[in-house]
């Protein structure tokens, strides 16, 4: 709070040993202020500034008692030191991918925020310091870090920028460009780009709420964001019988004996004629699958399980575990499954059982299977199933392109949006413009439509 209303009064000898003299002053209506100096002189140059202050009309302090003029200067706080602090105040609420996300946006900017001093470290081990240490909350037993990454955290905390640098314009506006890289220096992709905007911007939004910024400086530029591409390529999509083929070469992958392939059949098949999701597909288990002897059957989501790492998890685990993407935590969602995928669930669990906590997939040790272990037999089944140049292009090069091909064909089948986008765990409005270019004969549909009504209308 400031007033205006300001009395100093005469400087005051107390009669000590070693005499030393108060100046006190008194701001509005709170209790007098007083300062103690060592002497007289000292106490005459403060109590004059004082009297500058109030005949200059500057405003004091009522918890302080000192002009704006005379109050003390904060020490500005580097971007580093702020950069921990933030991470530390979000981690513990963060999800694993956002941890992830959180790091690398944080790693990229300090890199970008350091001045030229001497002595810094090689880039490499500068990004594992801060990717794995300076942006990680480490857990009370974590081992401390090695030499050569501790003396590059000491640099870093030496040569990084004051927080107040990015109130310019230009350096905001430069960091914001950096964000357009990988930690490598490679371009990054515009969905990336875009999530690590926004975790800049919610971290400078923090400093903002602590005062040390006056306002958040990334709506000081205009920088646009680069265009993401939400819909699906046709391309990806295989048809009805590459995706049969394709399931028929992850059977051959590894060999019949370990069976590295065979075990991840049922897997990418739930993918093609469920419409899972990858990491849904992981997470499922015997007792929420429906599976009769006839006829349709059913599948009840409510995990997933995505790879995400142990330095994010904090449970020391690989995998997350988690509820359904977009839904709130234990909320269900209900997929109906065809009898093929019936039969393929039923044939599996016969032969390779279920993990010891009722998982229908597990890896050979009976963990749980890694994204790296389903992409790795899924790239030796498309080099078996397909030709050179379907290899070489864009086809189910992903296993997530399996749920692509089968939202798109649902739709083509004419199913109706809202039942795809149910069972999809999607709304309407995404999956419609998401699969906008993979719905073939639409426009055939819609041209017989409109020449029967021209041919039905009335002669002019």
């Amino acid at each position: 709070m400031k007033s205006h209303d300001v009395k100093v009064w005469s400087i005051r000898k107390r009669p000590y040993k070693t005499p030393s003299y108060d100046v006190r002053w008194k701001v509005g209506d709170v209790p007098p202020f007083s300062e103690t100096f060592r002497t007289k002189a000292l106490a005459d140059n403060f109590r004059a500034k004082l009297l500058r202050a109030a005949q200059k009309g500057d405003a004091f302090d009522t918890e302080t008692g000192l002009p704006d003029s005379m109050a003390p200067i904060k020490e500005s706080l580097t971007w580093y030191d702020f950069a921990r602090a933030y991470v530390a105040m979000k981690w513990p609420h963060a999800a694993p991918n956002s941890r992830d996300s959180l790091n690398e946006t944080m790693t990229l900017v300090t890199t970008h925020l350091l001045a030229d001093r001497a002595g810094r470290p090689a880039d490499d081990v500068l990004r594992r310091a801060l990717r794995g240490w300076a942006f990680v909350v480490q857990a009370p037993d974590e081992e401390a870090p090695p030499v050569d990454i501790a003396n590059a955290l000491r640099w870093v905390a030496k040569a990084s920028l004051p927080l107040t640098t990015l109130k310019n314009p230009a350096d905001i506006r430069s960091v914001l460009d950096s964000l357009k890289l990988t930690l490598a220096g490679a371009p990054a992709a515009a969905e990336t780009v875009r999530r690590k905007r926004a975790v800049l911007f919610n971290a400078l939004a923090y400093a903002v709420e602590l005062g040390e910024l006056p306002e958040n400086p990334v709506t000081l530029v205009k920088w646009k964001l680069p265009k993401v591409t939400k819909e699906v390529d046709r391309r990806v999509v295989v048809n009805p019988r590459q995706a049969a083929e394709l399931l028929g070469a992850v059977s051959y992958v590894g060999g019949y004996r370990r069976a590295r392939g065979r075990r991840l059949v049922a897997l990418f098949a739930c993918m093609y004629f469920g419409g899972l999701r990858p990491a849904e597909a992981v997470a499922l288990c015997r007792t929420d699958c429906t599976l009769p002897d006839k006829g349709w059957g059913s599948l009840i989501l409510e995990k997933s399980r995505p790879t995400v790492g142990k330095r994010w998890t904090g449970t020391g685990e690989v995998h997350d575990n988690r509820g359904l993407k977009n839904r709130p935590a234990n909320e269900t969602r209900i997929v109906p499954v065809p009898p093929r995928l019936v039969r393929m669930l039923r044939a599996h669990i016969e032969e390779f059982g279920t993990a010891k906590d009722g998982r229908l997939f597990a890896n050979e040790r009976g963990g749980v299977v890694a994204s790296t272990t389903y992409w790795r037999v899924w790239d030796e089944a498309r080099h078996l199933a397909l030709t050179p140049e379907q290899v070489a292009s864009p086809l189910a090069a992903r296993p997530y392109d399996l749920r692509h091909a089968a939202l798109s064909s649902w739709l083509n089948a004419g199913v109706d949006p809202t039942e795809v986008a149910e069972r999809a765990g999607n709304s309407v409005e995404v999956l419609l413009s998401r699969y906008a270019k993979c719905l073939d004969g639409r426009q055939d549909v819609a041209n017989r439509r409109i020449a029967e009504l021209l041919d039905d209308a009335p002669p002019e």
